[in-house]
């Protein structure tokens, strides 16, 4: 029984909190991508290709407006031997550290640690002059 008036239905001006993403699309490579990673709190770039969206000002804030894709450029270790991924933003420029994830592609990882001896700045010829 309702009261006089009164309707089956109430509409509530209040909106239910959205719930945080489960997965993320790759900007780069297209895989769905899921939000826990083993080793990192935020992950923010896909363990397939490597490469992140610039989404954080700051890291898991997600406050940044350029939402550009960022490529993974480079690594390196912590103190601890931890590896990290430096991305730069194709948008703005940026240059981001990111924990690597224990699901990344181990392939591209060691590709990127090693591309300054497969591709150094200069002709490899020099170094038999030394």
């Amino acid at each position: 029984m309702t009261r006089r008036g009164a309707s089956l239905f109430t509409l509530s001006l209040e909106t239910p909190p959205l719930k945080p993403p489960t997965s993320f699309r790759c900007v780069h490579c297209g895989l769905d991508v899921p939000v826990d990673a083993p080793g990192t709190a935020h992950r923010n770039h896909c363990p397939n290709c490597l490469w992140s969206r610039h989404v954080d000002d700051e890291p898991g804030d997600r406050a940044s407006d350029c939402l550009a894709s960022m490529e993974p450029i480079a690594i390196t270790v912590r103190k601890d031997g931890e590896w990290v991924l430096i991305h730069r933003c194709n948008g703005c420029g940026e240059l981001h550290s990111n924990r690597t994830a224990g699901d990344d592609n181990p392939l591209l990882l060691v590709r990127l640690a090693v591309k300054p001896l497969a591709q150094p700045p200069f002709p490899l010829d020099r170094l038999t002059l030394i």
